[in-house]
């Protein structure tokens, strides 16, 4: 059978995308899988040896959800697919009214201008007048003005949604440039959502456009999506996924989800008509650093806008009740292959939040940092270095070791002076190659995965002292160091 593995768990399975196994079962598929990559074993089971939640399992594209069934024989051509998190429901079949009622459609009017400059949507049958009057009725919420939000807002801008709201707290940045087509380079160091907003006025400004400037957390999640008839979810980190999804799907708000990394992306509609949440196909997020983010990992350029296209097209035909959804489905696109797939999803009765006993009943109870791994064990401390004081040592000569844990593509663009490498994965077993009598300090882009290196060699026993550099290798690339006469 052929085992296919998603980019983010490739790193751990010898970067292979596909692999050949002789065997007819799930369960000795997986065990063969470890056996011939042993460092795959720690991101694919949890320390009760169970899947971890965040990882999904796909034969013949059914998801396999009783673990019973892993010793069921399986004929040579099964297709295995491990898909990971990248942050019975309604038939998936059934028609979806329009989001927007008929009393809002019918208190919406067109100018000459509006009918000319929505001429082709007025000639598409499944559209007409009645469906550009729902699109201009709709209200829409866009979290992320990054790689996918730039292609979602401009499409729905160009489509005549009638309010737009952007919720992004970053400001615009030489490096997004790259797959951040709505920004560009006079918009450097401004708020994503004031480029936006210029943007969206210069496609239509008849459209009344909200720029929020904020970080989504608990406590401002339900009154910035309150009112509104839609949520597309482009964030770009796990705390923000599980706070959207968990908010609307408390305030019965459908999502549009969609996700990139690398060559691949996810697409899907969560919260709609009594299906599927985003907890019922992700139960919680992997831990802290484990698997990179996209800002880690990377993305080819055109793929936002291929998955963010995809998620525009869902949301307008949601506002239109027209078409085929995602709601109970799950596409799967890789670009690197031109192949894509739509899995099942159901609807979980024992998920926290909309299953037949949610336990989750209130988006504030939740602690979303602790959630996602973003805090720091106050029993186990992990101690650091800021990047001046690790640039003092190294200028000092000190007796110590650093350790850089980034992928090989990583340090081919950025190199850490006189750093050794070893791969989170293969830390205990290459732990005695560090000396316990040194101070080992662990490197890597953003200081998050470092964190899990150290905790890793902590639970295989090591002893010796451990530091993180803050901030990783990006809070020391303006950092110079004498002994160099160059910038790191």
């Amino acid at each position: 059978m052929k085992i296919y593995i998603s980019a983010t768990l490739r790193n751990f399975f010898g970067k292979n995308s596909q692999v050949d196994a002789p065997v007819d079962t799930v369960r000795k598929a997986l065990d063969y899988l470890i056996t011939t990559y042993p460092e795959g074993e720690k991101v694919l089971y949890s320390d009760n040896k169970k899947i971890r939640s965040f990882i999904q399992i796909y034969v013949n594209n059914k998801k396999l959800t009783v673990e019973t069934l892993w010793d069921a024989s399986l004929p040579e051509n099964t297709e295995i697919l491990l898909l990971p998190a990248i942050a019975g429901g309604a038939p998936v079949d059934a028609p979806v009214e329009s989001l927007i009622s008929d009393e809002r459609r019918k208190e919406v009017s067109f100018d000459d201008s509006e009918i000319e400059r929505f001429g082709k949507h007025l000639m598409l049958r499944d559209i007409g007048v009645k469906g550009q009057k729902r699109i201009k009725a709709a209200k829409v919420v866009v979290a992320g003005a990054g790689a996918l939000g730039s292609p979602v807002i401009q499409y729905l801008a160009a489509a005549g949604v009638g309010t737009i709201k952007v919720i992004d707290f970053n400001e615009v940045s030489l490096d997004n440039l790259q797959s951040q087509v709505i920004h560009g380079s006079r918009d450097i160091k401004r708020p994503k959502v004031a480029s936006a907003k210029d943007k969206v006025k210069n496609i239509n400004k008849n459209i009344v456009f909200e720029a929020v400037k904020e970080q989504l957390d608990a406590s401002n999640i339900v009154s910035e999506i309150e009112g509104y008839d839609l949520v597309v979810d482009c964030s770009d980190n796990y705390k923000a996924r599980y706070l959207i999804n968990d908010a609307c799907a408390l305030h019965g708000i459908p999502v549009v989800f969609g996700a990139i990394y690398q060559f691949e992306g996810q697409v899907g509609v969560f919260n709609l008509d009594g299906g599927p949440c985003y907890r019922c196909q992700y139960p919680s997020p992997p831990p802290s650093g484990l698997i990179p983010s996209c800002s880690e990992g990377g993305a080819i350029s055109p793929l936002p806008g291929i998955v963010g296209s995809i998620q525009a097209n869902e949301a307008l035909k949601l506002i239109l009740g027209i078409g085929e959804h995602l709601n109970g489905k799950l596409l799967h696109i890789d670009s690197l292959n031109l192949t894509s797939r739509i899995l099942k999803v159901e609807r979980d009765c024992n998920c926290p939040i909309c299953g037949n006993n949610p336990t989750i009943t209130d988006v504030e109870e939740i602690d979303y940092e602790d959630l996602c791994g973003l805090k720091t064990n106050d029993e186990t401390p992990v101690e650091g270095f800021t990047p001046e004081e690790l640039a003092k040592r190294i200028d000092n000569e000190d007796d110590m070791t650093i350790v850089d844990v980034r992928e090989p593509h990583e340090r081919a663009i950025l190199r850490f002076p006189n750093a050794i490498v070893i791969p989170i994965g293969q830390l205990a077993r290459r732990q005695k190659e560090l000396d316990p009598n040194k101070d080992t300090i662990f490197v890597c882009k953003e200081g998050k995965r470092s964190v899990l290196a150290i905790n890793t060699l902590r639970e295989a026993g090591y002893t010796g002292p451990l530091y993180n550099l803050k901030g990783g290798i990006d809070a020391m690339k303006d950092i110079m160091f004498s002994h160099e006469g160059a910038w790191l």
